[in-house]
């Protein structure tokens, strides 16, 4: 057996790429973001993460059944309720790497490259000088 064909995918040629795409493009809306965001914590019913993100239930349900069906989320009912949580790791990761090039993008020294200083926009830093 080609050792190549064990790889997980991560070559030009990869047959995941169009999901991958489609993953990128499920996320491009900033509620959905901060819901993977809170949801790094752990499981939340709709209303907290309502309550959490300043928005409508309504609207939460309605990005959450996308997410859903994009498997970035799973679900469980308890009674009446719904609670959510990401469905695996990399959801996690993905939006932390996206908020940590967006932190390079934006700032000199990005705060994830820091240790308890408070993040400094370009703007801000140049400024100061």
């Amino acid at each position: 057996m080609n050792a190549d064909s064990k790889r997980c995918g991560l070559d030009e040629n990869s047959p995941y790429v169009e999901y991958a795409v489609e993953i990128l493009t499920l996320l491009a809306d900033a509620t959905r973001v901060r819901i993977i965001l809170a949801l790094r914590g752990g499981e939340l019913s709709v209303n907290e993460l309502a309550d959490r993100l300043g928005r409508p239930g309504p609207s939460v349900s309605q990005h959450l059944a996308k997410l859903r069906m994009g498997r970035v989320v799973a679900c469980r009912r308890e009674g009446n309720r719904m609670y959510y949580s990401l469905a695996n790791e990399h959801a996690r990761q993905l939006v932390a790497d996206a908020v940590y090039q967006a932190e390079h993008a934006l700032e000199v020294e990005p705060a994830h490259h820091r240790a308890n200083v408070a993040p400094a926009t370009v703007r801000e830093r140049s400024t100061e000088a």
